[in-house]
């Protein structure tokens, strides 16, 4: 019986080792995404997969010539060496001059910006240029031998440009790209994705990439070259952890709009923190393409404390909104309504015709401490007014003439 719960509980411990490694493992691989080679010496194929020959670089092919001999230096650079010294026909550039090449050659490979000297007004003011064209494979004619690969044949079209054959065991090729795909903060940049491929710090979770808890929203733009825009699904999200971090996607790219470069599709990201914590939230988003491999890349996000919904903020405006109107329109209608009343049957005119003006000018009465109140025109001509103001005024001066009486009286 003790033998059989070890058992159980060992089987249960490997299990849950078999479970949570490989999630783990997928996610420091970056999520399957395809990031951008590590150096630039890479190309696209014909059938748009990626073959990366970064172990390639700087590996050096020599060729022996008559007056003197080509090395050539794998996306490095490219040399004629003689007895008279070293004469340099182009480096590989830091930008990606390596291609798909078309029948027998594979790849092509540009060099330029070689030596200058009587070569100034050639090939675009670049000086000296080269051209490697890659078979993969051996030679055409068999001459190369081995499994590094050799140059099969030279040829100057000038004393300022040199093509060259060079065959070599090409490396394996990798996931298939969907060119001509960007996707970035703006809609003519590209900082996430270029050309199909996951940049730097967006393959996987990065800190020092991550968004602050203040910015609620990213638009994200996506554009595709138009020939094959309609290959483009709708995508969708994975979040880890999956509770804490609330994610809505809008905008014509989460609704699967085929994006073109003149019209670009914009994806909107609405995430709110509802659970603080100290390491960011990863958002993986996957972009399905059809026949090519998804797209794929991460979004980090730090949440530093609790938010609240947008649609929370939302609904109390709108609350108030509400009934700031009803409070209007009623006030609206019981002024109009009483004004009317008043004028028509009780034959108020002006400011007396307003509902509340009574109280309002008892309360302002109370407030100065009168006891009169002011006197409208209509009241001069009525005779109950009158004689009030009479009587009051006969008494005032009766009472003065018994007082004025008893003091000559009294004299």
């Amino acid at each position: 019986m003790f033998n059989s719960a070890n058992t159980l509980h060992c089987n249960s411990w490997h299990m849950l080792f078999i479970t949570i490694i490989p999630a783990v493992l997928l996610q420091m691989l970056g999520c399957g995404s395809i990031p951008v080679p590590r150096s630039n010496c890479y190309a696209i194929d014909n059938s748009s997969h990626i073959v990366d020959f970064s172990s390639w670089i700087g590996r050096i092919f020599e060729y022996e010539g008559k007056d003197s001999d080509l090395v050539v230096g794998f996306c490095k650079d490219v040399e004629s060496r003689s007895q008279m010294g070293y004469i340099a026909f182009g480096r590989f550039d830091e930008f990606n001059y390596f291609v798909a090449g078309s029948g027998h050659i594979n790849f092509v490979q540009g060099f330029y910006k070689g030596d200058l000297i009587n070569c100034e007004r050639t090939h675009g003011k670049l000086g000296r240029t080269a051209e490697v064209n890659i078979i993969c494979g051996t030679c055409l004619n068999g001459q190369c031998k081995g499994e590094r690969g050799c140059i099969c044949n030279v040829t100057y079209e000038s004393s300022c440009r040199v093509i060259v054959e060079l065959a070599i065991p090409c490396e394996k090729q990798g996931p298939r790209v969907y060119e001509g795909f960007t996707l970035g903060f703006h809609p003519r940049s590209w900082e996430i994705v270029y050309n199909g491929m996951t940049q730097l710090g967006y393959e996987k979770s990065h800190r020092e990439f991550s968004f602050s808890t203040e910015q609620t929203r990213v638009a994200l733009y996506m554009t595709a070259v138009s020939s094959v825009a309609r290959l483009v699904q709708k995508p969708t999200i994975k979040i880890f952890p999956e509770s804490g971090l609330a994610v809505q996607l809008s905008g014509s790219g989460a609704a699967g709009r085929p994006p073109t470069t003149l019209s670009p599709s914009i994806l909107i990201v609405d995430w709110t923190c509802e659970v603080a914590q100290s390491e960011p939230y990863e958002v993986e988003f996957t972009i399905p393409v059809e026949n090519y491999e998804p797209i794929r890349f991460t979004l980090t996000k730090i949440c530093e404390y609790r938010q609240h919904k947008e649609r929370e903020a939302t609904q109390g405006w709108a609350i108030f909104g509400v009934l700031s109107f009803i409070f209007f329109l009623s006030s609206t209608l019981f002024c109009c309504g009483g004004f009317l009343y008043k004028a028509r049957f009780q034959n108020q005119r002006g400011l007396d015709s307003l509902p509340g003006m009574t109280l309002l000018s008892a309360c302002l009465q109370t407030m100065t401490g009168g006891t009169q109140s002011y006197t409208r025109a209509e009241d001069y001509n009525s005779p109950f007014v009158s004689r009030a103001s009479w009587g009051q005024q006969q008494a005032t001066a009766q009472g003065t003439w018994r007082q004025t009486e008893v003091k000559y009286g009294s004299i």
